[in-house]
Protein backbone atom coordinates (compact mmCIF):
# COMPACT_ATOMS: atom_id res chain seq x y z
CA UNK A 1 0.00 0.00 0.00
CA UNK A 2 1.35 3.71 -0.48
CA UNK A 3 0.78 6.55 1.40
CA UNK A 4 -2.42 7.71 0.18
CA UNK A 5 -3.93 4.29 0.79
CA UNK A 6 -2.97 4.41 4.17
CA UNK A 7 -4.55 7.90 4.62
CA UNK A 8 -7.44 7.11 2.93
CA UNK A 9 -8.16 3.88 5.27
CA UNK A 10 -7.12 5.69 8.39
CA UNK A 11 -8.96 9.10 7.87
CA UNK A 12 -6.43 11.18 7.81
CA UNK A 13 -3.91 13.48 4.97
CA UNK A 14 -0.89 11.82 3.33
CA UNK A 15 1.41 14.23 5.40
CA UNK A 16 0.01 13.50 8.64
CA UNK A 17 1.04 9.88 7.78
CA UNK A 18 4.59 10.37 6.60
CA UNK A 19 4.74 12.97 9.94
CA UNK A 20 3.45 9.71 12.29
CA UNK A 21 6.39 7.75 10.65
CA UNK A 22 9.36 10.22 10.56
CA UNK A 23 8.42 11.47 14.37
CA UNK A 24 7.26 7.80 15.66
CA UNK A 25 10.13 6.22 13.36
CA UNK A 26 8.09 3.52 12.35
CA UNK A 27 10.26 0.64 9.90
CA UNK A 28 7.97 1.78 6.65
CA UNK A 29 10.34 0.72 3.52
CA UNK A 30 10.80 2.41 0.73
CA UNK A 31 10.30 1.92 -2.98
CA UNK A 32 12.85 2.68 -5.57
CA UNK A 33 11.10 6.38 -6.23
CA UNK A 34 11.73 6.59 -2.36
CA UNK A 35 8.13 6.65 -1.78
CA UNK A 36 6.84 4.52 1.34
CA UNK A 37 5.18 1.41 1.04
CA UNK A 38 3.61 -0.01 3.70
CA UNK A 39 2.63 -3.83 4.67
CA UNK A 40 -0.51 -5.07 6.62
CA UNK A 41 1.71 -4.69 10.05
CA UNK A 42 2.56 -1.17 8.93
CA UNK A 43 -1.14 -0.56 8.51
CA UNK A 44 -2.02 -2.46 11.99
CA UNK A 45 0.77 -0.32 13.37
CA UNK A 46 -0.48 3.33 12.19
CA UNK A 47 -4.05 2.33 13.58
CA UNK A 48 -2.97 1.75 16.97
CA UNK A 49 -0.87 5.56 16.72
CA UNK A 50 -4.24 6.92 15.52
CA UNK A 51 -6.15 5.24 18.65
CA UNK A 52 -3.59 6.27 20.92
CA UNK A 53 -3.78 9.70 19.53
CA UNK A 54 -7.40 9.73 19.62
CA UNK A 55 -7.79 8.72 23.86
CA UNK A 56 -5.74 11.90 24.35
CA UNK A 57 -1.99 10.81 24.45
CA UNK A 58 0.31 12.68 23.26
CA UNK A 59 3.09 12.35 20.11
CA UNK A 60 5.96 11.84 22.47
CA UNK A 61 4.12 9.51 24.90
CA UNK A 62 2.48 7.35 21.94
CA UNK A 63 4.05 3.65 22.22
CA UNK A 64 5.30 2.01 18.57
CA UNK A 65 4.90 -1.83 18.97
CA UNK A 66 7.87 -2.66 16.52
CA UNK A 67 8.31 -5.98 14.73
CA UNK A 68 10.88 -8.84 16.41
CA UNK A 69 12.66 -8.69 13.48
CA UNK A 70 16.47 -8.23 13.13
CA UNK A 71 17.67 -4.82 13.22
CA UNK A 72 20.26 -6.24 10.08
CA UNK A 73 17.38 -7.89 8.06
CA UNK A 74 15.89 -5.67 5.28
CA UNK A 75 12.31 -5.71 5.12
CA UNK A 76 12.08 -6.82 2.11
CA UNK A 77 13.96 -9.96 2.42
CA UNK A 78 12.59 -12.94 3.38
CA UNK A 79 14.18 -15.57 1.32
CA UNK A 80 17.18 -15.15 4.09
CA UNK A 81 14.53 -16.56 6.81
CA UNK A 82 14.17 -19.19 4.33
CA UNK A 83 17.85 -20.50 4.38
CA UNK A 84 19.34 -20.55 7.29
CA UNK A 85 22.55 -21.63 6.27
CA UNK A 86 22.66 -18.60 3.84
CA UNK A 87 20.97 -16.13 6.82
CA UNK A 88 23.94 -17.38 8.99
CA UNK A 89 26.40 -16.52 6.28
CA UNK A 90 24.92 -13.00 5.72
CA UNK A 91 24.67 -12.13 9.21
CA UNK A 92 28.81 -13.12 9.38
CA UNK A 93 29.47 -10.90 6.49
CA UNK A 94 26.90 -7.61 7.76
CA UNK A 95 29.29 -8.41 11.24
CA UNK A 96 32.54 -8.22 9.81
CA UNK A 97 31.09 -5.45 7.70
CA UNK A 98 30.45 -3.60 10.78
CA UNK A 99 33.46 -4.67 12.62
CA UNK A 100 35.73 -3.11 9.58
CA UNK A 101 33.75 -0.04 10.35
CA UNK A 102 34.14 0.05 13.66
CA UNK A 103 37.64 -0.88 13.11
CA UNK A 104 37.96 2.36 10.85
CA UNK A 105 36.40 4.52 13.39
CA UNK A 106 38.78 3.97 15.91
CA UNK A 107 42.11 4.31 13.63
CA UNK A 108 40.19 7.50 12.62
CA UNK A 109 40.14 8.77 16.33
CA UNK A 110 43.36 7.49 16.94
CA UNK A 111 44.49 9.74 14.01
CA UNK A 112 42.48 12.68 15.43
CA UNK A 113 43.66 12.07 19.12
CA UNK A 114 47.27 12.21 17.79
CA UNK A 115 46.80 15.08 15.71
CA UNK A 116 45.31 17.11 18.71
CA UNK A 117 48.10 15.71 20.91
CA UNK A 118 50.56 17.24 18.28
CA UNK A 119 49.11 20.61 18.28
CA UNK A 120 48.76 20.65 22.14
CA UNK A 121 52.69 19.87 22.34
CA UNK A 122 53.14 22.86 19.85
CA UNK A 123 51.27 24.92 21.26
CA UNK A 124 52.67 24.55 24.77
CA UNK A 125 56.27 24.51 23.41
CA UNK A 126 55.25 28.13 21.70
CA UNK A 127 53.82 29.43 24.67
CA UNK A 128 57.11 28.23 26.51
CA UNK A 129 59.71 29.74 23.85
CA UNK A 130 57.80 33.21 24.46
CA UNK A 131 58.21 33.26 28.05
CA UNK A 132 61.87 32.48 27.72
CA UNK A 133 62.26 35.39 24.89
CA UNK A 134 60.61 37.59 27.39
CA UNK A 135 62.30 36.90 30.48
CA UNK A 136 65.67 37.26 28.04
CA UNK A 137 64.45 40.86 27.19
CA UNK A 138 63.37 41.57 30.54
CA UNK A 139 66.94 40.23 31.85
CA UNK A 140 68.73 42.15 28.79
CA UNK A 141 66.90 45.47 30.09
CA UNK A 142 68.00 45.06 33.52
CA UNK A 143 71.46 44.38 32.86
CA UNK A 144 71.42 47.36 30.58
CA UNK A 145 70.07 49.32 33.21
CA UNK A 146 72.10 48.18 35.86
CA UNK A 147 74.88 49.33 33.45
CA UNK A 148 74.27 52.56 33.14
CA UNK A 149 73.40 53.23 36.83
CA UNK A 150 77.27 51.72 37.19
CA UNK A 151 78.75 54.44 34.81
CA UNK A 152 76.62 57.23 36.85
CA UNK A 153 78.51 55.77 39.65
CA UNK A 154 81.18 55.99 37.75
CA UNK A 155 80.72 59.41 37.09
CA UNK A 156 79.24 61.12 40.07
CA UNK A 157 82.64 59.78 41.73
CA UNK A 158 84.89 60.97 39.73
CA UNK A 159 83.73 64.40 39.40
CA UNK A 160 83.34 64.34 43.31
CA UNK A 161 87.17 63.16 43.15
CA UNK A 162 88.10 66.22 40.62
CA UNK A 163 85.64 68.59 42.95
CA UNK A 164 87.63 67.64 45.72
CA UNK A 165 91.48 68.28 44.04
CA UNK A 166 90.04 71.57 42.59
CA UNK A 167 89.02 73.19 46.06
CA UNK A 168 92.26 75.49 46.49
CA UNK A 169 94.08 75.19 50.04
CA UNK A 170 92.72 78.23 51.58
CA UNK A 171 89.24 77.25 51.49
CA UNK A 172 90.18 73.58 53.07
CA UNK A 173 88.52 73.71 56.26
CA UNK A 174 91.47 73.83 59.14
CA UNK A 175 91.21 71.70 61.91
CA UNK A 176 89.90 72.69 65.05
CA UNK A 177 92.76 71.50 67.14
CA UNK A 178 94.56 73.88 65.34
CA UNK A 179 92.28 76.67 65.62
CA UNK A 180 91.96 76.08 69.80
CA UNK A 181 95.11 76.12 70.55
CA UNK A 182 96.76 78.45 68.45
CA UNK A 183 97.91 81.79 69.95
Amino acid sequence: MNTADVAHKLGVSTKTVQRWVKQLQIPASRNELGHYSFTDDDMTILEKVKEQLKNGISMQDIIVQRKKKSFLIERNDNSLSDHPKQFDEWLDQKMKQYLQHEQLERQLLQKKMAELERKLEQKADEVVSYQLLQQRRDLEEERQQIKDIKQKISELENNQAKEKDTIPLEEKPKSRFKSIFSF
